[in-house]
């Protein structure tokens, strides 16, 4: 019995209980190193082969990564478009969660300590799971940023219309043309308000080798216009409406054809307004529109919040709200450089109040352009989901999921110099009410002719600049030189000479 509570008897057990709890420590720390660089703790207990690949087969999947980010930049945004290719991502990503806890977990099977008590067991195995968890969280957070991405795709570029556009060649779909023309269209449908009216409509003609871009802008109180030669019987004397009290604008055609399936037959409703807004627009600038693109304006808000807001230049003080005479405004946009949250750039973007349809839609132009400028890609990584969700509810189109690589190479042709030009269909140099197709259509080509002009002197001429197309009598601020009424050389100047397309850079300051 003495023997049992000898000193020395406490002394051995102090020192086993030690030396297994130095034991504890030691493996997790090897787990730990582990958990950073595959096959530390296989190296540490002898197992050399084994180590020696797992530290390989960690440096080819980072290096793998680091190489595709670096040398293949453009390529991967291509791949980031589409859906066969995502859904391999996801399914590699979650694989390497996998392999990545089971070498975790293996690590510390095979470096813990023999005879551990069970609260030192119950800790050591607590820790080996938070690594798991550790390990295993930005793999499934990208994994789900990869899934949404792909449902983002598969929702607006979905094919479910009753004439999908058919892509001939995906490979190279610029090979036979060299221009591509997509229909912009801003739409005011909301929960409180009933049907769609396009405020905004804009056919962007895009040169696929050089990305040169022409900016058609057509008012959506463009009245009694001719329709196109099928719709003719109906509408002789131009366009005036579906029923009594009509105005025969063109924003009400969108509406129209929704509500009436002999306007547009063999279209799915949700379909038939912008392919009839697209058929008109196309019949009377003279140009073929190869898609469109819908966005709802007030889904548009959600957008630039989800984006951190949007900066802007003001050119004079916008009131909104309140009466249309401006008496007595709810806010005013101040002049200057602003950064606007998404109800304000609704506001830059709609707002008429001591102002016209005109002006606004300048101002609408260069709003896209700052969008599109100000999207980079930090800022869309950072807010991924609530950009995706706006964008699911608030965009639709009839482009073709296959044409998106084909759209992200051009995409960053445009971003490499390309000029950008924009021609609205304004007074006095157009006519609002009756407008000549042959007049428009004139203009159209001339503005496309003189951009490729452009593009020609200034690959001849080094010193030449981007924006060379720009009008030097043109103001720089569209919100003032597209209104008539505060442009002073607007009455001096010939229709032929305003009618000329200018420089988007130059005219948004």
């Amino acid at each position: 019995m003495g023997r049992v509570g000898s000193p020395a008897d406490d002394d051995v057990d102090g020192a086993s209980g030690e030396e297994r709890e130095g034991s504890v420590w030691h493996a997790l720390g090897l787990t730990i190193a582990s958990a950073v660089v595959w096959g530390v703790a296989h190296l540490a207990t002898g197992r050399r082969v084994v180590g020696s690949l797992l530290m390989a087969l960690l440096a080819l999947v980072i290096g793998g990564a680091v190489i595709v980010v670096l040398d293949f930049r453009d390529e991967l945004k291509q791949v980031a478009v589409q859906g066969d290719w995502l859904a391999g991502i996801i399914g590699g990503i979650l694989l390497l969660a996998l392999v990545w806890s089971a070498v975790v977990v293996r690590s510390y099977l095979i470096v813990r300590p023999r005879g551990l008590s069970v609260l030192p067991r119950v800790l050591a195995g607590g820790v080996v799971v938070v690594l798991v968890i550790g390990v295993c969280t930005p793999l499934v957070w990208a994994a789900r940023d990869t899934y949404t991405l792909r449902d983002t795709i598969h929702t607006i570029f979905h094919a479910d219309q009753a004439k999908p556009p058919v892509v001939k060649n995906v490979a190279d779909p610029w090979k036979d043309k060299p221009r591509v023309n997509i229909l912009l269209i801003g739409g005011d449908g909301a929960g409180d308000r009933v049907g769609v009216r396009t405020d905004s409509m804009t056919v962007a003609s895009i040169d696929t080798h050089t990305g040169d871009t022409v900016l058609f802008s057509l008012p959506r109180n463009l009245q009694y216009f001719p329709v196109v030669p099928r719709l003719r019987k109906r509408w002789p004397s131009g366009f005036t409406g579906v029923s009594a009290g009509d105005e025969g604008l063109l924003n009400e055609l969108y509406q129209d054809a929704e509500d009436d399936k002999s306007m547009m037959p063999g279209y799915a409703k949700g379909r038939r307004g912008p392919a009839l807004v697209s058929e008109e627009i196309s019949y009377l600038i003279g140009q073929p529109i190869d898609y469109y693109v819908l966005v709802n304006l007030f889904g548009f808000a959600d957008i630039i919040d989800a984006m951190g807001g949007v900066k802007v230049h003001i050119g004079q003080d916008i009131p909104y709200g309140g009466p249309e005479d401006g008496s007595a405004p709810t806010g005013v946009l101040k002049a200057g450089d602003r950064r606007l949250n998404g109800k304000q750039a609704l506001w830059f973007g709609r707002s008429r109040t001591m102002s016209s349809d005109f002006v606004r839609m300048g101002r609408q132009k260069c709003l896209m352009k700052d969008v599109a400028e100000q999207a980079d890609p930090q800022r869309v990584l950072t807010k991924f989901q609530k950009l995706a969700e706006a964008a699911k509810k608030t965009i639709s189109t009839d482009i073709p999921a296959e044409m998106l690589p084909a759209l992200v190479r051009l995409s960053g042709t445009m971003k490499q110099g390309a000029q950008i030009t924009s021609l609205m269909y304004v007074p006095p140099q157009f006519q609002n009410v009756r407008p000549d197709v042959r007049v428009m259509r004139q203009a159209a080509a001339k503005a496309i002719a003189e951009s490729e002009e452009a593009r020609r002197t200034s690959s001849a001429s080094p010193s030449a600049s981007p924006g060379a197309t720009a009008d030097p009598s043109t103001s720089a601020d569209p919100s003032v030189s597209a209104d008539p009424s505060t442009s002073p050389s607007a009455s001096k100047s010939s229709g032929r000479h305003k009618s000329k397309a200018v420089s988007l850079t130059t005219a948004c300051g």
